[in-house]
């Protein structure tokens, strides 16, 4: 086992086969060891989400301690079912690659089970191994724009079954109607890593499930409410995540800039975690309820974007009081780029796996805020707000240094020590998911492909064409791009406050 460096909040641990990983992943589980909040299995790789301030180097020390045994991964005792129509728009070609033709594949495709390996880039997706060597074959040359939710597909040694409609490059030979993901199930997700899947043929063609979006933006609420009039760019509800699902394809995501977050709910009495409005680039226009029995005390954080009430300007960083029937209205921020609402009682929308932030990647969550929507906001703390100062360090239009250490295929790259030679510009191609960074591309000195491996916030990721993405809030949870550097977890909300066309520059530290 080779155990990697993976930035301030995580190790990546390298082993050489799917079953080790399997292994791997159930001895770190059962060892319960301190500081490790989710443990995330890949192709070849275990990545260990940490809590901050975890000693990292105790920890890499335990985990290479730890005795594994590939032989002993078995499955875990569950067997799945998947009935599937063989019809997908790729059987035929697949039939040609392997020379079985298209029954032959359909033969093979269900003769033999399958292992559920790890999770993937869709909450409920799993990559599948163990079956028939004959079906190893590539992803297609043109990925499609959309495949269908309930696919199943082949690509290179695996399976899998699509659960929500996808862009995807895997070659697919069938459909089922078996919904793999279901945010109001237990587990939500049908496919965990270790079980066993097998396919069955049926004749009968049935229509695809429908997506699920996981969750009610505006469920019915009482007069505490804010109801919104304008959104401007974006505005999310988010709160600080949803940790420990990563091996089921879901992701922390989370407010973006979390020290805003915090901030906001720090000065309006909430807890820490209390869920709030993000608005990206100003815009966000909402009135109080007309039958509010008290006014709403809020509080705006991060991009200081200008605000005011009824027309009456009010300030960033401290109270302001909302009476029934006013409007708070933002313009855009002359600096960065999130602000934050935070309402005392928070944002109380429905909670999925138990968070209720929106992740843009996945769609779990509540929807974007729309205009007409109305937002819920709970009952008031017991405790009253007591913060009357409250420091911050106002985001800058200046070029913006992020620290880094080198990620766990720093190796992958010509020349690691450029990314931090060079000053690179924010890309308007840029969101929640990752900002794009243009600059000379990272020449890489390895050109193989990279089987999937765990991201984290703040990966700094070079796909072929050399210019690197840095990973946000709602990063996938693999990936199989080289990761060169991570930057640390501290800086990432600074990194969330960054405009495009900003500056950015990352200056490299020693592995802690």
């Amino acid at each position: 086992m080779n155990v990697l460096p993976c930035g301030d909040a995580a190790v990546l641990c390298e082993v050489d086969s799917l079953s080790a990983v399997l292994a791997l992943a159930a001895v770190v589980r059962a060892a319960d060891l301190p500081g490790v909040l989710d443990v995330v299995p890949a192709a070849r790789t275990v990545l260990l989400l940490t809590a901050p301030g975890t000693d990292l180097p105790a920890l890499r020390r335990a985990v290479g301690d730890l005795p594994v045994d590939p032989s002993a991964a078995a499955p875990d005792g569950e067997i799945v079912e998947i009935p599937v129509v063989y019809d997908g728009p790729d059987l035929d070609e697949v039939g040609r690659l392997t020379g079985l033709g298209a029954e032959g594949v359909v033969q093979a495709h269900t003769a033999t089970p399958w292992r559920v390996g790890f999770g993937g880039f869709a909450p409920g997706f799993a990559y599948l191994a163990g079956g028939d060597e004959r079906l190893h074959v590539p992803r297609r040359d043109e990925p499609r724009t959309a495949v269908p939710a309930g696919s199943v597909g082949l690509a290179g040694e695996f399976s899998g079954v699509y659960p929500r409609s996808s862009p995807g490059g895997w070659q697919l030979i069938g459909s089922t109607t078996v919904r793999l993901w279901d945010a109001r199930r237990t587990p939500a997700a049908l496919l965990r890593p270790g079980a066993e899947v097998r396919f069955v043929r049926v004749a009968e063609a049935a229509a695809p499930p429908a997506d699920e979006p996981g969750g009610d933006a505006v469920p019915e609420c009482g007069p505490r409410r804010l109801e919104v009039l304008a959104t401007g760019a974006l505005a999310l509800v988010q709160d600080l995540g949803r940790p420990g699902a990563g091996a089921t394809g879901v992701g922390r995501s989370g407010a973006a800039d979390r020290a805003a977050l915090r901030l906001g709910n720090r000065l309006v009495a909430n807890p820490p975690s209390a869920a709030a409005v993000e608005v990206v680039f100003g815009g966000l226009a909402v009135r109080a309820g007309p039958d509010l029995p008290a006014p709403l005390l809020v509080a705006l954080t991060g991009a200081p974007a200008p605000a005011d009430v009824d027309g009456t300007p009010v300030g960033h960083h401290a109270l302001v009081t909302l009476r029934a029937g006013q409007t708070l209205r933002l313009g855009p921020p002359p600096t960065g780029l999130r602000t934050y609402l935070a309402v005392r009682g928070g944002v109380e929308v429905d909670a999925v796996l138990g968070s209720r932030s929106s992740d843009v990647l996945s769609g779990i969550g509540p929807a974007p805020l729309a205009p007409g929507d109305v937002v819920p906001i709970g009952p008031e703390p017991g405790s009253p707000p007591l913060v009357d100062v409250a420091p911050v360090a106002l985001p800058t239009g200046d070029a913006v240094t992020l620290r880094a250490v080198l990620g766990p295929r720093a190796d992958w790259t010509a020349d690691p020590a450029a990314l931090a030679r060079t000053t690179w510009t924010a890309s308007g191609r840029s969101d929640r998911v990752g900002m794009r960074l243009e600059g000379p591309p990272l020449e890489r000195r390895d050109r193989g492909e990279l089987p999937s491996e765990g991201m984290v916030r703040g990966a700094v990721q070079v796909p072929p064409g050399g210019e690197p993405v840095l990973f946000g809030a709602d990063h996938p949870v693999t990936g199989g791009y080289p990761v060169v550097a991570v930057v640390l977890d501290a800086d990432m909300d600074r990194a969330a406050q960054i405009r495009p066309g900003q500056q950015v520059r990352f200056r490299l530290l020693e592995t802690p």
